[in-house]
């Protein structure tokens, strides 16, 4: 694999000649960026070669394999845990959950410091055939290779590069790596809020995008509504009134429960899918709907969660059973102070060492990550997107990260570690 130029020492270079306000990288740190270049990228390939479906449990444990054999060279304390008798149980959890990673590093300081990222994708067996790992250009293109595959390699070649620095500054260097992200990790949910509140700083390495090469303070909590109506058959056409009508009263339902949206605060809760009844001329006996809600505030998943069970007491037919189940799939990450001033940190360094702009959004977009959970129960910094830039992820044929993106996350994944470490980074 061909290395390409140096970037990050010629900008220094060329900075100091234009008179430009920004300070040389360290050249041990961009030298070892540079060098584990080829070495991610080969990484990304094996990552990207095993099939690791969400449901699919031979893959899961085949990737988690190779991960924790990573991790092990490395030198870290390593455990593959079974997450699936703490499992919070959805409609869609699986019985059996892929394991976690979870690798430990042990140093000479206080400080603790978790790097988090997920191994499973939403690809189902078989799709791998279609799209192989491959490079075009600055793009290297493979499924999961965004969503995140690269994380997990970004947080092994960090763990590498402070490995080939002899930094022990750290009291211990946590790795998690789970297999249930994509499907609202309810397995790893627990571990990540218990672990999250035991560690002074939390790293996610989601992707950053192609198009705003940033930070994220905040992202939605996503929860979901499903409505199960169970009323009586009989013939639509000689005895409708000896039946109960569970369509009317799913309808009923919907229709109450549509204004609970609140554009003032982010709160969102549409209805987006129903079904009921079997044959035209028959009475539907059963009728299901579901919502999607989003918040922004964890106080607002209680808000919400208490309205609709209010309304859903008052029926339009008594005699129809109404069952309403609301799931808090992913809680929202919230900005915090602690946050923020992290955020700034790792700006000033892409800033004045890099001479790259590095944005930090306090705004709530996209869709949740496990981010989320480990900030449940800390008042720490938790950041996400430390991941390489990408784009297509869940596309099936268009998913890449963007080769450059690279040298400059290593580079910042490292630094970070090493701040935090020393206490430099406010926290």
């Amino acid at each position: 694999m061909k290395i390409q130029p140096r970037k990050f020492l010629l900008a220094a270079v060329c900075a100091a000649f234009l008179g430009t306000a920004f300070a040389a990288p360290d050249a041990r740190i961009a030298s070892l960026a540079a060098k584990e270049k080829p070495a991610l990228l080969d990484t990304l390939k094996e990552l990207v070669s095993i099939e690791s479906g969400s449901r699919d449990l031979d893959g899961l444990e085949k990737i988690s394999d190779l991960i924790a054999a990573k991790f092990k060279a490395l030198g870290g304390e390593v455990e593959l845990i079974d997450p699936s008798a703490e499992a919070y149980r959805m409609e869609d959890t699986p019985e059996k959950i892929g394991r976690v990673v979870r690798a430990t590093f042990k140093g000479t300081g206080t400080k603790k410091i978790m790097l988090i990222a997920h191994m499973d994708t939403v690809y189902t067996v078989g799709m791998l055939n279609k799209q192989q790992f491959r490079i075009d250009g600055d793009k290297a293109y493979g499924l999961g290779i965004s969503d995140d595959k690269q994380g997990v390699a970004v947080i092994t070649h960090t763990v590498a590069m402070l490995q080939a620095l002899k930094f022990k500054e750290y009291g211990t260097l946590t790795v998690l790596i789970n297999g249930d992200e994509e499907i609202s990790s309810p397995g790893s949910r627990a571990l990540l809020t218990r672990l999250g509140g035991e560690h002074d700083a939390v790293m996610s390495f989601e992707g950053a995008s192609i198009k705003d090469d940033k930070l994220s303070l905040a992202t939605a909590g996503i929860a979901s509504v499903t409505l199960n109506v169970t009323g009586k058959a009989s013939h639509a056409g000689s005895a409708p009134e000896l039946g109960v009508n569970a369509l009317y009263e799913l309808s009923h339902q919907i229709l109450q429960m549509r204004d609970l949206s609140d554009p003032a605060t982010g709160l969102k809760m549409n209805w987006t899918i129903s079904k009921s009844g079997s044959n035209r001329n028959v009475i539907p006996a059963s009728a299901t709907a579901g919502a999607d809600v989003r918040v922004l505030k964890v106080a607002d998943y209680d808000r919400i969660e208490q309205q609709v069970n209010e309304r859903v007491k008052k029926q339009l037919i008594p005699e129809a059973k109404v069952e309403l189940k609301f799931e808090r799939r992913r809680p929202p990450l919230e900005a915090t102070a602690a946050s923020i001033a992290f955020a700034k940190h790792a700006q000033a360094i892409y800033k004045d060492e890099l001479g790259r702009p590095l944005g930090a959004d306090d705004k709530a977009a996209g869709g949740g990550t496990d981010a989320a959970f480990a900030s449940l129960k800390t008042k720490a910094p938790v950041v996400e997107r430390f991941g390489l830039q990408g784009f297509g992820a869940h596309s099936a044929d268009a998913e890449y990260v963007l080769i450059d993106s690279i040298e400059p996350r290593l580079y910042l994944a490292t630094r970070m570690v090493m701040d935090i470490s020393r206490g430099k980074t406010g926290n």
